[in-house]
């Protein structure tokens, strides 16, 4: 045989194995009847088409293509993962709600690696109520209430007077430092100077690297680093706390008590990843909310104008002006700023995905049965849930008003900004919290607009590549005494925040598919 015609075979049987494996990945096995799709390339699957940058007022572009091709429910490969996505909310609440009975959490390695496999957010079963246990105790309402609160609202105030005196300030970066500040007082309350800095530091770079970057590639090479340099930061605080064995009331004490019971069921690894994960995922979910709702509010003139109104007014009712923002007025005063924070966290969607991985075979129903094999991953969609047309009218529209008369804490199926079932975020209420002071603080004492530059996309979740400037200055006194009197008056005449609103209010109560309105499934 000549060499021409091994060539030929050599190359034909090469064709053939190339092709029967594309056929295999293309069409993966099952023992049920799979959800419609395609995989992609081998190996890269449509990694690539799902993280492209794509307009901030807009669903993706992948996604779209993909249920008008397939429906709510197909299978695809990214991350080189199997992967079903669901973007029907009925199919993401009942995923949620069977989580350990038929899904456990599970993440793509390359999501895994930055914060590390013994972070709270990978922990599954009772070492996750455990340790969502011990994050309450530093992030939970009592705590909040009885020690966060003040240093929130002194911080927040310190560095916007500060800021005032720039002129010009990045919101994201501004929001970071404030949280990583009083943040780490609360964690470790006796670290050096030098240590603080450096720990902050490291978090809002972690966190700045995420909302600039327009690459997955970009954002895991940035935030890996910074994630060893600040991971190993508090490792040296902690041996340096263990080691002196000197008692301080932080959430490192609390931490190293739990350490210390009989049948714990952390270790120091554990610990440690705890401490650096909650200083920082809370700090950079609420400072991209906080960016997010002010943004909205500088867009939305009768926004702030209805703002201004309820914070005026809470202060025309202080007895001492010079108070900070108590827990009674965040609580039962600040209605319409609550309506703006969940319909900003609405748009924003800070959680714009979720990852479950089957681990024995499910079937899934919407018209017709489908089967997920057991170790497939399940990607939860709720963003596209919270820009549906027939759930929320015009949802491209930032509207607080479609919130009046619903409540404004507890999600649903049509509402999973924080999450939902048995991991729902620890620290959904600290970000309501500290969003609510800024607002409070910016309304009420600074003239403030936004830089006309300002570039939101999404790459799913939203970033800021060139981040989000404001231009601040304080108020005249004759400015902030006029709306006290304003304030002062309508209080006097039995004017409230339900009266006012309806001043403002263009959009009927927003109703799902059954009729009912949108929290309250």
């Amino acid at each position: 045989m000549s060499l021409y015609w091994i060539v030929l075979w050599v190359i034909v049987l090469v064709v053939v194995r190339i092709s029967h494996w594309w056929y295999q990945w293309s069409n993966p096995k099952s023992n049920g009847k799979l959800p419609p799709g395609s995989m992609g390339f081998p190996i890269i699957g449509e990694t690539f088409d799902y993280f492209k940058p794509h307009g901030f007022y807009e669903i993706s572009p992948f996604l779209k293509k993909k249920m008008l091709r397939y429906g709510p429910l197909f299978r695809t490969n990214i991350l080189g993962v199997k992967t079903v996505v669901s973007t029907d909310m009925d199919v993401n609440m009942d995923i949620l709600r069977h989580e350990n009975e038929y899904f456990t959490l599970s993440y793509p390695d390359g999501l895994v690696k930055p914060l590390g496999k013994d972070s709270l957010f990978f922990k599954t079963g009772n070492i996750h109520k455990h340790i969502k246990h011990i994050s309450m105790r530093l992030l939970g309402s009592e705590n909040l209430k009885r020690k966060i609160i003040k240093d929130m609202d002194r911080v927040t105030q310190e560095h916007f007077s500060l800021k005032a005196n720039q002129g010009t300030f990045d919101v994201k970066e501004a929001v970071s430092r404030v949280t990583s500040f009083y943040l780490t007082n609360l964690v470790m309350i006796l670290i050096s100077p030098k240590d603080k800095s450096n720990s902050i530091k490291k978090i809002v770079i972690l966190m700045l690297s995420q909302s600039k970057h327009k690459t997955m590639i970009t954002i895991n090479i940035k935030c890996a680093q910074a994630c060893r340099e600040g991971m190993q930061l508090m490792k040296d605080i902690y041996a340096r706390r263990k080691t002196s064995r000197e008692k301080y009331d932080d959430f490192l004490e609390t931490t190293l008590e739990e350490l210390e019971k009989e049948g714990s069921l952390v270790n120091e690894d554990v610990i440690i990843s705890l401490i650096f994960t909650l200083c920082c995922i809370t700090q950079d979910t609420t400072s991209k909310a906080t960016c997010m709702a002010v943004k909205f509010i500088s867009e939305n003139p009768k926004v702030l104008a209805e703002l201004k109104r309820e914070h005026e007014a809470i202060l025309a009712r202080r007895e001492d002006k010079e108070d900070g923002v108590t827990w009674e007025e965040y609580r039962h005063k600040m209605t319409f700023t609550n309506m703006v924070i969940n319909e900003s966290l609405r748009l924003t969607n800070l959680a714009p995905m979720m990852f479950r991985k089957v681990f024995k075979h499910v079937e899934i129903y919407i018209t017709t049965g489908y089967t997920i094999p057991a170790g497939w991953i399940v990607m939860v969609i709720p963003s596209v849930v919270h820009l549906d047309p027939e759930i929320y009218e015009n949802p491209f529209e930032f509207n607080p008003w479609r919130w009046e008369g619903k409540e404004l804490r507890s999600g649903s199926k049509t509402f999973m900004v924080f999450g939902a079932g048995i991991r729902q975020c620890a620290g959904s209420e600290f970000a309501r919290l500290q969003i609510s002071i800024f607002i409070h603080h910016l309304v009420t004492t600074y003239n403030f607009s936004l830089s006309k530059d300002c570039e939101v996309v999404r790459v799913p979740g939203a970033l800021f590549p060139k981040g989000i400037f404001m231009n601040i200055s304080k108020r005249s006194q004759h400015q902030h005494d006029s709306g006290l009197e304003v304030s002062e008056h309508r209080r006097r005449n039995g004017s409230d925040a339900s009266a006012c609103t309806s001043l403002y209010r263009k959009k009927p109560r927003v109703k799902d598919k059954d009729g009912r309105g949108c929290e309250n499934d």
